[in-house]
């Protein structure tokens, strides 16, 4: 079986995939083969995937980016996420992390939102146009009434050092891109933006538990096949992830890259992704966020 990965070979999401993927091979006796196809923040590998017979031998590494944000962004796409693929099992959600410059003499949520709305425009940084990480800014300042500068790299370790040296003083940022800076003091940690805390980071509260209700935002992963996949099979990997997720050493992995573990049926899995379409577009709409030219 092919399982299209619309990211590099080494990234985070191609990581977390091979993960499951790895165990899935052990206990189903079925070799998975990855097919890595990174351009244009996943969209070309999601598309590819769309090509693909339904016959249950393709499946494509779905994600929020390129699912769910590119078609806000590009509604001239090639595909649609609720129309030409059919939901197999969301496995792992990387959720944001509000994190500031250690430069800055700021130790909680509230402190940050009375810093920013003193000095309007101050910049924060992510990974790119588009990303949960520029997102997850936008759908901050919304909720906390403030205003920021997007700075978007193009170079994760460029962003990292402009953070740590309070150049670009704030920053939503999924764990694996800050948690050296943090195990080095570098930077600060002030929430999650999840309902439940992480544990790799135990001690950074929720953003409920600092009174942003409702501000959770993350990079999630699933897979999904080509529409008309015939039912038998999806149920099937279905039942292989949700048991590949619930393995211990499974966890043991997501946990050191910051990944909550999930399970979902199908239907389950469909009907997140038509909840995450409305939230997504109507955060893009209200930031005015468009494509890049």
């Amino acid at each position: 079986m092919t399982v299209i990965v619309p990211f590099s070979a080494g990234s985070a999401s191609d990581v977390i995939a091979r993960i499951v993927l790895d165990k899935m091979s052990t206990s189903a006796g079925q070799r998975f083969i990855v097919d890595n196809r990174p351009a244009a923040g996943g969209a070309v590998g999601t598309a590819a995937a769309v090509k693909m017979a339904p016959d249950g031998y393709t499946l494509l590494m779905g994600a929020s980016g390129p699912l769910i944000v590119a078609k806000q962004l590009q509604p001239a796409l090639a595909y649609d996420a609720e129309r030409d693929f059919q939901p197999v099992a969301l496995y792992g959600r990387l959720p944001n992390i509000i994190v500031v410059s250690s430069k800055l003499p700021i130790q909680s949520i509230g402190e940050l939102i009375a810093f920013l709305k003193g000095k309007p425009g101050v910049g924060y940084g992510s990974v790119g146009n588009g990303s949960s990480q520029h997102l997850a800014g936008a759908f901050f300042e919304q909720l906390a009434g403030v205003k920021m500068t997007h700075v978007p790299y193009r170079v994760t370790s460029q962003l990292q050092s402009d953070l740590i040296s309070g150049e670009v003083p704030v920053s939503f940022q999924l764990m694996p891109n800050v948690l050296g800076a943090l195990k080095a003091g570098q930077v600060r940690a002030l929430a999650v933006a999840n309902a439940t805390r992480l544990p790799a980071l135990p001690d950074v509260p929720t953003s409920t538990e600092v009174g942003l209700k409702g501000y959770e935002s993350s990079a999630w992963f699933g897979f999904v096949a080509p529409r008309g996949t015939p039912r038998p099979i999806v149920d099937k990997l279905n039942a292989e992830v949700a048991a590949a997720v619930a393995d211990p050493a499974v966890r043991t992995r997501f946990v050191e890259f910051g990944t909550e573990a999930l399970t979902m049926s199908p239907e389950e899995m469909g009907r997140y992704i038509s909840s995450e379409v409305v939230k997504w577009r109507e955060i893009i709409t209200k930031a005015g966020i468009k494509a890049e030219q």
